[in-house]
C-alpha cells in the first residue's frame, strides 16, 4: 500500500507562512516531503521560515506579497509557481484581527479584514486551480477559527470573515472537487501566535481559555501538524468541504 501521508514531489504554497499557524503548517508539509513556497509581507520573517525548513533537509522559497489587493493576486500566483512549478497544495493561512470594539469599526478596517481573511483565499486559489485541474489533483486548505462558530468580543469583522471562510470552503468543494481538487478548512483553537498575543500575554486570560477546552490546555503549534498533513496527503482523498476543529475540545463543551 502506498504511503498515505507522503508528499514527496508535491509543491505547497502557504500564505501567512512567515509566522504562527502558517509557519507551523509549512514546516509540517516540508517534513512530509513537499517543496514549500511561503507567502507573506515581511521578507525577513519569510527568510527565517525558509532557512528553518532547509535546515531540516526540506526545499523552500519565499514570495513577498500583500494579499489585500485583489488585482495583484494573479501576479502573486505566477510568482508562487516560479520556484518549483505550479503548486499542488494551497494553504490560505494569512489573516488579521484588528480587535476593535464594535463602535470603532470603520469601513476601511472592515474591508481590510474581509479582503485578507476571506477574499484573498478565494481569488488566490481560483488563480491556481487551472493547473490543479490539469493534473486532476489538488488540495486547498483554508484556515477557519473558533469564531467560525462562536462570537468573541471586539472581533466582529474577524468573526464575520471566519464564518465566511467556513462557507467558502464548502462552496469551493462543490465547485472543484469533481476535478480532483479537495477543499477543506482547519479551525484552530487558542494557539500562541501574533494574532492571539493579547490572550497569551495575559496569564489569567490564557488559563481561562485553557479551562474551556476538554483537554485542559491551550494548543501548541505542533498540534496542527497531523491534521495539516492529513488534509494535504492522499489519506484525505475522500474528504472535502469539511471544517476540522483542532481546538482541544473547546467547541465540544
Amino acid at each position: 500500500m502506498p504511503d498515505l501521508f507522503d508528499l514527496t514531489g508535491r509543491v505547497a504554497a502557504v500564505t501567512g507562512g512567515s509566522s504562527g499557524v502558517g509557519q507551523a503548517i509549512a514546516t509540517a508539509l516540508g517534513s512530509a516531503g513537499a517543496s514549500i513556497v511561503v507567502v507573506a509581507r515581511r521578507a525577513d520573517a519569510l527568510a527565517d521560515t525558509v532557512e528553518a525548513i532547509e535546515k531540516t533537509g526540506g526545499k523552500a522559497a519565499a514570495v513577498e506579497a500583500d494579499l489585500a489587493t485583489y488585482a495583484a493576486l494573479d501576479k502573486v500566483a505566477q510568482k508562487i509557481s516560479t520556484p518549483f512549478g505550479d503548486p499542488d497544495i494551497v494553504i490560505n493561512a494569512a489573516g488579521i484581527n484588528l480587535r476593535q470594539p464594535v463602535d470603532e469599526i470603520t469601513p476601511q478596517s472592515w474591508d481590510q479584514t474581509i479582503a485578507i481573511n476571506l477574499a484573498a483565499p478565494f481569488f488566490l486559489a481560483r488563480a491556481l486551480v487551472p493547473a490543479m485541474r490539469h493534473k486532476a489533483w489538488g488540495r486547498i486548505i483554508n484556515i477557519a477559527s473558533l469564531q467560525s462558530e462562536r462570537a468573541f468580543a471586539n472581533s466582529l469583522p474577524y468573526g464575520a470573515s471566519k464564518g465566511g471562510v467556513a462557507q467558502v470552503t464548502r462552496a469551493m468543494a462543490e465547485a472543484w472537487s469533481r476535478h480532483g481538487i479537495t477543499c477543506n478548512a482547519i479551525a484552530p483553537g487558542f494557539f500562541p501566535t501574533e494574532l492571539t498575543e493579547p490572550v497569551f500575554g495575559d496569564k489569567a486570560k490564557a488559563a481561562e481559555q485553557a479551562e474551556r477546552t476538554a483537554i485542559g490546555r491551550n494548543g501548541r503549534l505542533e498540534d496542527l501538524y497531523g491534521t495539516a498533513i492529513f488534509l494535504a496527503a492522499p489519506a484525505s482523498d475522500y474528504v472535502t468541504g469539511q471544517v476540522i476543529f483542532v481546538d482541544g475540545g473547546f467547541t465540544a463543551k
